[in-house]
């Protein structure tokens, strides 16, 4: 819009001429001094990626002054009178703005009663439009579409709110609980509803949390945040799986004794635990606050915190990595390293192998260092979990995004286009499909390399799975590893082997980040346990041949055929060996 006029230059934002901007605003604006006290709160708090929400984008100039120069993700800006509307598209047009900043011409409401429209009174000056009509000044009503403030946090996932609705704060902030968003900046309007609702408004705010900055705050502008210390499970659509904290001097905790939950963690430099580092299995968390330790050794350099370090590679390829999308977001060359907590204390033995190489296919070269004794680093930054187990399984945007531009991306497809991922090589020890190598011999016949992949590294696992285009494997682990690399357009059917919630996990990962949910193959007749288990992870799946491969038939992955042949009662047994128990239909379907 080169054509456009542009009457003055706000913070690197050029504003058009329109019949609002005044010469007195226009000065403002030169000068620096146009809604100022929220400006500066809004620069002082907005990161690099954030999400804001604006509720009031008046002219649009402080929603594309923090868009310019903050650099969030994205800006959404609501502004209920219709006149502005033109005006504030024309500025974003001028600045290239469009893109980011996402304008919408209604009332939002965070009451559980929402009428379709609000009255909105205009007056002649636009800073004195309103929800609110208290006064006898004359004023113009219009007819303004409302929206439903849960539903705009549930789709646009705000992590700062920009608030100048000209007396509407206090009926906004009486039902709103501002889920997932980190810092507010607002303007109190006194005049609107008085002294006792100005109370009100910077009540709720306390009430919820949230703390005045005080070197960006003044009587009627306030700047707030709060720490999200209210230990929730990390949440895949937004909240602190999506934050970055930036700690200076902070401690860090290891755990003291081996155990499934264990007291761990990061703390701030007075004392405070900081969410951001904790560590959540579903709705469990395994890391709950540690007490502060009586010392600690300085920990020299800049950290990024990566979490629970397990040796295990199921847990580790779930729960170890899941802080890497911050690799997307800091320049990795200004890092002395990756900061861990041992998942087990008393192992001190050299770290395996495939810990380097995942963070190699990565993209990743900084060295791991384990806290085995309570550290305090220069500084440490500390992305939230954005992946892992149970709901985050399907991970966060950040994640996803980090890990389809980054993972393997060195690692040209080698091998079969049809592929079974195997567990028969893995041992009883680790719960097992029964019958697996008859399985084997069936899907060999149909083309398919049968793959073990604890033989391989992960950088030649990565390769087999970039060349397939059919995966059939037996539920496990390994498919955890294949989401990292899967595409849309390949087909994955997943055999399962037992019942338990591990198996949703993987097929959320799958199915999240590839864009491809796998089929799932139920056909089990029977499971077995071994004598005196109870752990799902090792009971013995038995199961119906001819539906796997009906199953299979159906969804394409084998040609049609003579019926695969079940194994009979005394090999079955044979197969087990004397130590295993067949299970009651209740228990093994639970979970």
């Amino acid at each position: 819009m080169q054509d456009t006029l542009v009457a003055v230059t706000c913070r690197g934002v050029a504003v058009p001429a329109s019949p609002f901007l005044t010469e007195t605003r226009q000065r403002r604006m030169a000068e620096e001094r146009y809604e100022a006290d929220e400006i500066a709160g809004a620069l002082s708090v907005v990161r690099p990626g954030d999400r804001v929400l604006e509720l009031g984008a008046g002219l649009g100039v402080v929603g594309a002054v923090i868009a310019k120069n903050a650099n969030p993700k994205a800006v959404l800006s609501f502004e209920a009178n219709p006149d502005l509307i033109p005006h504030i598209r024309a500025l974003h047009a001028l600045n290239g703005l469009q893109d980011r900043i996402d304008l919408r011409n209604q009332v939002l409401m965070s009451a559980p009663e929402r009428p379709d429209t609000r009255t909105f009174y205009l007056r002649n000056s636009f800073l004195g439009s309103s929800l609110v009509d208290v006064d006898n000044r004359q004023t113009r009503p219009v007819e303004v579409p409302t929206a439903s403030f849960d539903a705009v946090v549930k789709e646009f996932r705000p992590d700062v709110l920009i608030m100048d609705i000209e007396g509407g704060e206090l009926e906004f902030l009486e039902h709103a609980t501002l889920k997932g968003i980190r810092a507010v900046v607002i303007e109190f309007h006194p005049t609107v509803y008085g002294a006792d609702g100005t109370r009100t408004c910077k009540d709720r705010l306390r009430a919820l949390g949230f703390r005045k900055s005080e070197d960006v705050s003044t009587r009627y502008v306030w700047t707030c945040t709060r720490n999200l210390v209210r230990m929730e499970p990390p949440n895949p659509v937004g909240g602190w799986s999506c934050q970055i904290a930036r700690l200076k001097q902070p401690v860090v905790v290891p755990p003291a004794l081996r155990s499934h939950v264990q007291p761990s963690g990061v703390l701030t430099a007075d004392g405070q635990v900081v969410p951001h580092a904790a560590t959540w299995r579903a709705a469990r968390l395994l890391t709950p606050p540690p007490a502060r330790p009586p010392q600690a050794e300085r920990l020299p350099g800049r950290w990024l915190w990566g979490g629970v370090l397990w040796r295990y590679f199921p847990h580790f390829v779930t729960e170890s990595v899941t802080r890497l999308w911050a690799l997307e977001h800091i320049d990795a060359s200004q890092f002395d390293g990756i900061l861990f907590t041992p998942k087990n204390p008393t192992n001190s033995d050299p770290l395996p192998a495939f810990h380097r190489e995942f963070l190699s296919l990565m993209g990743c070269d900084l060295p791991i260092h384990e806290a085995r004794t309570p550290c305090v680093p220069d500084e440490l930054i500390v992305p939230g979990q954005g992946f892992g187990l149970g709901e985050i399984s399907r991970g966060t945007d950040r994640f996803i995004e980090a890990v389809a531009l980054r993972f393997g991306q060195g690692v040209a497809p080698e091998g079969s286009d049809k592929l079974y991922i195997s567990r028969s090589r893995l041992g009883a020890g680790r719960g097992a499909l029964l019958g697996e190598a008859r399985l084997e011999a069936y899907l060999a016949a149909e083309g398919y390399e049968i793959f073990h992949p604890q033989a391989h590294s992960l950088t030649e696992q990565v390769a087999r799975y970039k060349a397939a285009k059919q995966i059939v494997a037996a539920e496990g682990s390994a498919l955890h590893f294949l989401a990292f690399a899967a595409r849309p357009d390949q087909q994955v059917a997943m055999i399962l082997r037992r019942r338990s919630g591990a198996t949703q996990h993987i097929s959320a990962h799958l199915e999240s980040f590839s864009g491809r949910a796998p089929l799932w193959i139920e056909t089990l007749r029977r499971a077995w346990m071994p004598a005196g288990q109870v752990r799902k992870r090792l009971a013995v799946g038995e199961p119906d041949f001819a539906a796997v491969q009906a199953a299979l038939v159906g969804g394409g992955f084998v040609a049609p055929g003579p019926v695969w042949e079940q194994p009979g009662e005394d090999e079955v047994r044979a197969l087990l060996g004397p130590d295993f128990e067949l299970l009651d239909e209740g228990v093994r379907l639970a979970g």
